[in-house]
């Protein structure tokens, strides 16, 4: 016999599907106050980017980095933003390393809702570390993701390791 594997955060992403609250993204890039940043699970700003943990993960450390304006392609981004992006996702890289041994990542664009893009309107990259045996065909064969640790705690390991990996003295 089986046993259940419980996802309670599951949840709240099902129940979330089909209600328009705005864009999450644009709300994040719109704050400054610290509360709400760790609400909405904000790593860093820089004036073209927004870094933040992905809430529903594929993975422990899943995050995801976006252009702070809401614009759905690449083709969209000016060159400084599509830069800022990769600079962002090499420090988040430097991040994930540090903070939760990664040994390997998955850094794509889901464009387009068919392409499977939970969010179309703002184009957004998901970076999610790896793990040498990691369970990734949880995902495949039960329709599970496995994710050890509250994203809570994640959080502040991350927020804590933030300064050191982008060179500031002062969280974001």
């Amino acid at each position: 016999m089986t046993s259940p594997l419980f996802a309670p955060w599951r949840m709240e992403y099902i129940k979330s599907l089909g209600k328009d609250k705005g864009c999450f993204l644009c709300q994040a890039a719109a704050t400054t106050d610290p509360a709400k940043l760790r609400e909405l699970l904000v790593l860093w700003q820089t004036d073209l980017s927004i870094v933040l943990i992905n809430r529903f993960p594929y993975a422990n450390g899943h995050l995801l980095i976006a252009p702070r304006a809401h614009k759905a392609d690449l083709e969209e981004l000016s060159e400084a933003e599509q830069l800022d992006l990769s600079v962002q996702s090499v420090a988040g890289v430097k991040l994930l390393k540090r903070a939760v041994s990664a040994q390997g990542f998955n850094i794509g664009i889901n464009l387009g809702r068919v392409a499977g893009a939970g969010l179309p309107g703002h184009l957004h990259q998901h970076l999610v570390p790896r793990w040498g045996g990691d369970i990734n065909f949880m995902a495949v064969v039960a329709e599970t993701r496995v994710v050890p640790e509250a994203i809570e705690q994640l959080y502040e390991e991350l927020i804590r390791l933030v300064p050191e990996i982008r060179g500031e003295s002062t969280n974001p």
